[in-house]
């Protein structure tokens, strides 16, 4: 590569219904990049044959943006045990040459440990050491596995977050000298925005006054604390709407009709509304309007819904782990990740003093805070190619 030409770098798909938090992580990256940083990275998408159309068709209408699509990036056992085994995902290796990669950034797949590119490797948060009673053996072995093999490789690691940080060196200290915190941020594309918020809520025939919780269904999520509060708060006669909406875990596709089988057993259909997976810009719009952004999660490395919550200024109502605390400094209501009449207490005060039907729109620092966003993720892999170059 050429000097002042773009760094080509590497990416792999991340599906919306999978994790919808990697997903929206990627597609803001892609745009602040463009928009603050451009000329610095160029972002080459590498999907599976089997992934989704329009996922894909999002991304690749971001500026600057190429998609690539080939077998090579199916998911499947062969392609996890290759670079394990062998030291290179030889497949992979292929289609990277002929998009001329400069580097590669590893999200929840290895691509061995004698690749030809430098290698920036984000671990989200060490969920599977932290509650490793919510992955079945295999899997927590394979994450912690995946993740040491990339410390091991000399990968630069990215985090999300100072907490997640501290976690890795003390799980992981064979990392010291080559972490990296960027911390997200999100300025939603303006066609996102275009939906009218109370028309959204209206279509859905929800209440003027409503708590969002847009998590996907995933055990860690920790759902069943708002069930809870929800049953307190209607046993006392208070009337407390909260609308969720999010994919079900594909490890765990029960766990849903559990927790509405509950919400049914109590009485609760008015006051948990359930939406399932619903369009991005819906997901928006219902923010927007609504009382407070409510996140009840077990553990977070960084929480897409904070983020941007934050975003707009919409109030929060935040279990009280360390990443919370962090992200929102400060600016939220916080309850015990087990203490539902915590919660009920805040969601009962903030539905009563709240206007309902206040739409929200970005908030002016929203720029500065995704420009630092982009240009912190620039310098990292700009570091790991340098510490590359220096080691070959």
């Amino acid at each position: 590569m050429s000097n002042g030409s773009p760094i080509r770098l590497a990416f792999t798909m991340i599906s919306r219904e999978s994790w919808a938090g990697g997903y929206n992580y990627q597609r803001n990256l892609f745009a602040a990049l463009r928009q603050y940083c451009q000329g610095a990275i160029r972002p080459v998408v590498f999907a599976g044959e089997r992934d989704d159309f329009s996922d894909l068709e999002a991304l690749g209408r971001i500026p600057d943006v190429e998609i690539l699509q080939s077998t090579a990036f199916d998911r499947g056992a062969l392609q996890s045990l290759t670079p394990i085994c062998l030291g290179r995902d030889f497949a992979a290796a292929s289609e990277f040459r002929r998009k001329q990669i400069d580097a590669v950034f590893e999200s929840a797949r290895f691509f061995g440990w004698s690749t030809y590119y430098p290698s920036v490797a984000w671990i989200p948060d060490m969920q599977h050491l932290a509650l490793p009673h919510l992955f079945s053996t295999r899997a927590r072995w394979r994450r912690d596995i995946g993740f040491r093999l990339q410390i091991m490789s000399g990968r630069t690691i990215m985090l999300s977050s100072e907490s997640a940080e501290r976690d890795c060196l003390k799980s992981y200290p064979n990392a010291k000298g080559r972490t990296a915190v960027v911390k997200f941020a999100s300025e939603p594309a303006p066609e996102l925005l275009r939906l009218d918020p109370v028309e959204v809520a209206r279509n859905y025939d929800l209440p003027p006054n409503y708590f969002y919780l847009p998590n996907q269904f995933w055990r860690h999520k920790n759902h069943q604390v708002v069930i809870d509060a929800l049953a307190l708060l209607s046993n006392s006669g208070k009337r407390v709407v909260v609308v969720a909406s999010g994919a079900p875990d594909p490890n765990e596709p029960q766990l849903v009709d559990k927790i509405m089988q509950q919400v049914v057993d109590r009485g609760l259909e008015q006051e948990f509304r359930y939406l399932g997976m619903i369009p991005l810009a819906e997901v928006y719009a219902l923010l927007r309007a609504s009382a407070a952004l409510l996140n009840p999660s077990r553990f977070e490395g960084w929480s897409t819904t904070v983020e941007e919550a934050k975003s707009f200024g919409v109030p929060m109502v935040l279990s009280s782990i360390d990443v919370h605390r962090e992200q929102a400094d400060g600016k939220a209501d916080y309850f015990d990740v087990d203490d539902a009449s915590s919660l009920a207490d805040h969601l009962a005060k903030i539905s009563q003093n709240s206007e309902p039907t206040l739409i929200r729109n970005l908030l002016p620092d929203v720029h500065s805070r995704v420009a630092s966003f982009a240009s912190d993720f620039v310098a990292t892999v700009q570091r790991a190619r340098q510490r590359y170059g220096s080691t070959t």
